[in-house]
């Protein structure tokens, strides 16, 4: 089969690969029909290489069953499915109890296990979740990140008629802007450097967008809600910046929810540090997408809800692309040759 094959940094490769085959009695082979690229693709891809040299790369996606193994009881051949890539232990202290996005060993398909750009997929059984016949391979090839973002905002105690602040517009801050919404906020605050972002953000539910490049994000903030701040606010950018900002977002004694993954050092000004303190705020990490039982709410109410039509990735998505494209898209991204947000391979074309 035809797959993307990640050898180092900045090495993928549009190549021949092993067609997965049935090895484990609740083993699933899965016909991908859209496999969409996270940002920590990117940045395995432009920085940090693979786990494995010359593995299968990606892990958000969806398709069609087209084998299962002997012991499997929740799917069949024929059925329409999005993929968790998730992998836990099952035996450290936080798998104990119930703590699965802690796992010590967790890991994605794409790291030591094939990954998703590719014509076929294998996962377990219990990593296979059947998507609503009104939702479209496209929207279940995005479950994975949705369900990252449902997990952070689990993790806050947000209650309706909130005010939020989502600073970063890329693919999950658009998301997060939609999950706000489902959480019961009534007003929300869109926060970039990026004005295409940013009138990206209205159109799928922003009220207030705000070019940070144009005022400090607080200081707008401020204006709009009296001085006071949000009562959450949600850095989804992954910027050594704006992990900084987000900190002068909240009102006395709201939230932060870091949903972003900066790699490279914060240095944080006394002015945004000081603002923990003397705000008394709640600062709270949040990684990766699953919970207790496997693969957790966030799953099944991110199907809920696209299937609802409260979680619209169509605005999202700019490129539909074949995979021997993987290769120069990977480049143009990381060189900024053009603006990319959700980006969907099509393995079958």
């Amino acid at each position: 089969m035809k797959a993307l094959n990640l050898y180092g940094k900045q090495d993928l490769r549009f190549e021949d690969a092993s067609k997965p085959m049935i090895e484990n009695k609740d083993d699933v082979i899965i016909k991908v029909k859209a496999a969409g690229i996270c940002g920590s693709d990117i940045s395995r891809y432009g920085k940090l290489g693979p786990y494995v040299e010359g593995t299968t790369f990606g892990h958000e996606f969806a398709g069609e069953v087209v084998k299962v193994g002997p012991e499997v009881k929740t799917v069949k051949v024929g059925d329409r499915v999005a993929g968790c890539p998730a992998f836990y232990c099952g035996e450290c202290e936080s798998c104990r109890k119930g703590e699965l996005a802690r796992c010590e060993n967790l890991h994605v398909m794409g790291a030591y296990h094939p990954g998703a750009f590719a014509e076929f997929a294998r996962l377990p059984e219990e990593n296979v979740i059947p998507v609503p016949d009104n939702v479209d391979f496209d929207t279940a090839a995005m479950v994975e990140p949705s369900a990252v973002v449902a997990h952070g905002f689990y993790r806050t105690n947000i209650q309706p008629g909130a005010e939020v602040a989502v600073i970063g517009c890329g693919n999950i801050g658009l998301l997060a802007i939609q999950w706000a919404r489902i959480f019961g906020a009534k007003k929300i605050y869109a926060i970039d450097i990026d004005d295409a972002k940013l009138e990206t953000a209205r159109a799928i539910g922003a009220d207030v967008t705000i070019n940070s490049m144009e005022k400090p994000a607080h200081e707008a903030v401020a204006k709009h809600t009296g001085g006071q701040g949000v009562d959450l606010a949600v850095e989804s950018a992954g910027s050594p910046i704006t992990s900084a900002h987000v900190l002068a977002l909240p009102k006395k004694g709201g939230q932060v929810v870091y949903l972003g993954i900066p790699y490279a050092d914060i240095n944080i000004e006394r002015f945004y540090f000081e603002r923990i303190v003397r705000n008394e705020l709640t600062v709270l990490g949040s990684w990766n997408a699953i919970s207790a039982p496997f693969p957790g709410k966030e799953w099944h109410a991110s199907l809920h809800y696209m299937s609802t039509g409260q979680i619209d990735v169509e605005k999202i998505i700019t490129h539909r692309l074949s995979l021997i494209e993987g290769p120069e898209t990977f480049s143009k991204i990381i060189n900024r040759d053009e603006n990319f947000g959700k980006v969907m391979f099509y393995p079958e074309i």
